[in-house]
């Protein structure tokens, strides 16, 4: 079995653009309990004044209280209708028809919903939580993943978080990478973590499982925005929009997939840009195993996700500063990539 490597290269993680590694959040500071409010149906009789005009126009006029997006948005859905039929945007009113409205939530009106999801919690006082974060959990709400995120869960074990924002959480992990998050419980430990990672003194070592045999040392000094093509990508860039973004990395060990050379990495990131990781190994020509956006596609079957995990932290503890730390085991599916691999770490004495 693996052991735990016990001495370490130490990372620092950056967050000097809050901005830009969160999006925000509602501010609301009250929740209905059930979250799921009952809406009644809007129905509508037209007169002559609206002959000639949109349904989407229409209807905006008619009722104001929902912008006309969100209305375009019921109809493309199917939850208006005209005369007891599926109504189109752009269809012609003739003024005399009846509109029947199903006003429908938006995605976003639930986003701090408390939800029973299982917590790893690592350490917990009365100013700070230390979470370990699975794989596949996205950190807070967003487009696409309104629900089951980690904020969620907190809200639904702490339910004071409600009152710090986005629930305490101060920096993130993407959904696919696993380990250590630290978590404010009140607005001082809130504020004082938000300037350690500011300040750039808390540290978190990452492993990272890449592709093809690295140098044992090196820097990447290379800007990054969006990707021009893909906006789901960053890529490394020499943009006005880009934005400076330095990895230090070192290399562990080395190991083959089958035929295929691979290598364990720690980094040191003096930015905390979005997958600066995985964009900055890659730009060295080493992407991560099993990364759905930057890694080789073919070799996929190796594994489900990328292979990238915050297994240490370290920080000042907001009240009483000292500086504490923790760390974790390589999560187990890592761990046994790593063996798959023929990569036994060992333990070392401090």
């Amino acid at each position: 079995m693996a052991k735990n490597v016990k001495q370490t290269t130490t990372v620092i993680l950056s967050d000097s653009d809050l901005e830009t590694e969160f999006e925000e959040l509602n501010d609301s500071t009250e929740v209905d309990e059930d979250f799921s409010p009952v809406v009644e149906n809007i129905e509508l009789k037209l007169t002559s004044e609206a002959c000639g005009e949109r349904l989407d126009k229409t209807l905006s006029k008619l009722v104001p209280q929902y912008s006309r997006s969100r209305i375009q948005q019921w109809i493309e859905a199917g939850f208006v209708s005209v005369d007891g039929k599926p109504g189109r945007g752009k269809m012609t009113m003739l003024g005399d028809e009846k509109i029947i409205i199903e006003p429908q939530a938006a995605p976003d009106e639930g986003a701090y919903a408390p939800e029973d999801i299982p917590l790893n919690v690592v350490y917990e006082d009365d100013d700070i939580l230390v979470i370990n974060k699975p794989a596949d959990m996205v950190v807070h709400p967003a487009a696409g993943n309104w629900s089951g995120t980690l904020l969620n869960g907190l809200l639904y074990r702490w339910p004071a978080l409600l009152g710090v924002p986005r629930a305490g959480i101060v920096h993130r992990l993407d959904k696919d990478t696993s380990g250590l998050m630290v978590v404010a419980k009140t607005l001082i430990a809130h504020t004082e973590l938000v300037r350690q990672l500011q300040d750039r003194t808390v540290k978190r070592e990452y492993y990272a499982l890449v592709w093809g045999t690295p140098n044992l040392s090196g820097t990447v000094d290379a800007p990054m925005a969006r990707h021009p093509r893909d906006r789901i990508k960053m890529a490394v860039s020499q943009s006005m929009l880009a934005k400076p973004a330095v990895t230090h990395f070192q290399r562990v060990a080395a190991g083959m997939l089958e035929k295929f050379p691979v290598s364990l990495v720690a980094c040191q990131l003096e930015t905390g840009r979005t997958h600066q990781i995985r964009v900055h190994m890659l730009s060295l020509g080493f992407p991560l195993v099993g990364d759905p956006l930057y890694g080789k596609q073919h070799l996929a079957r190796f594994f489900p996700r990328q292979a990238l995990q915050a297994r240490k932290l370290g920080l000042t503890h907001p009240t009483t500063g000292e500086h504490v730390e923790w760390e974790i085991p390589l999560a187990d599916d890592f761990a046994a990539l790593l063996l798959q691999a023929g990569i036994q770490l060992v333990s070392k004495s401090v």
